[in-house]
């Protein structure tokens, strides 16, 4: 199950999944944008399944769960995608850090944090009741590394982070050691969403872009495929002795001091 999977980072891991022979799941707001990505994918067994999804609606990620298990059977694996921002919850020359509205940064943090907690409780009860699974929480440098302007956003993933830790120990401990819980951080990644902000007319990076390429020491955007790769290797039997764990795919950014 992939939640967020309309969206380009998560479209591209449920590609990668089915094409590992999984059955997917896209759970996304957006119906239409589930369906397109979908109709996408390599064949799985048996085949895949879009539902609209509001991940912060308990109620709603109930339905989606017993509309998946009445497909599927079960769930192996969870990948919590879901998250964002807003432009009332970030700093910029027309909105001080002072006069951001509470609700904005409330909004914002849930988006980033309760996507993945939601979806871990009611998914979690299968994994416990399987003494197996795997959840993969998709974060994003900026939790590692608070970005300049974002400060809901980033303490939002940084919350996320913080939840893959103390889940992994939780289901381990009170479970089953067979459930896995760890986070990807993605760093730049170009998607379409984005390109406008990176890249110029001519495909040549912008002025933001320039600022990104000169903190990342790979001197170039990351793929959404790339995302993927990490995923793929986190939920499979090659990392059955890892949880708790975040890997940052971000080219070298996090490790780059600036000086």
């Amino acid at each position: 199950m992939v939640t967020g999977g309309g969206g380009a980072i998560c479209g591209e891991i449920a590609r990668a999944l089915a094409g590992e022979g999984a059955s997917v799941a896209i759970w996304d707001l957006s119906a239409d944008a589930g369906r397109a990505k979908l109709a996408g994918l390599p064949s799985t067994r048996p085949a895949g399944l879009a539902l609209a999804c509001d991940v912060l609606d308990r109620e709603s990620v109930r339905e989606a769960l017993r509309e998946t298990l009445a497909v599927f059977g079960t769930v192996d694996i969870l990948v919590n995608g879901a998250g964002g921002s807003r432009p009332e919850a970030t700093t910029s020359p027309q909105l001080s850090f002072f006069d951001i509205p509470a609700e904005a940064l409330e909004g914002v943090l849930g988006l980033n944090y309760l996507s993945a907690v939601i979806p871990s409780q009611e998914v979690g009860r299968v994994f416990a009741r399987n003494q197996a699974g795997v959840v993969l929480n998709i974060a994003s440098v900026a939790g590692l590394r608070p970005l300049t302007r974002s400060i809901a956003y980033s303490n939002g993933k940084a919350a996320t982070l913080s939840f893959t830790a103390w889940l992994a120990v939780h289901m381990a401990r009170e479970y089953s050691p067979a459930i896995r819980v760890n986070a990807v951080a993605p760093g730049f990644i170009l998607t379409e969403q984005n390109r406008f902000l990176l890249l110029d007319e001519a495909g040549s990076p912008s002025e933001r872009g320039r600022r990104v390429l000169e903190a990342v020491p790979m001197q170039r955007l990351g793929r959404p495929e790339e995302i993927a790769g990490a995923v793929l290797y986190l939920v499979s039997e090659q990392a059955r002795f890892v949880t708790g764990a975040v890997l940052a795919v971000d080219g070298g950014f996090t490790a780059n001091s600036g000086v």
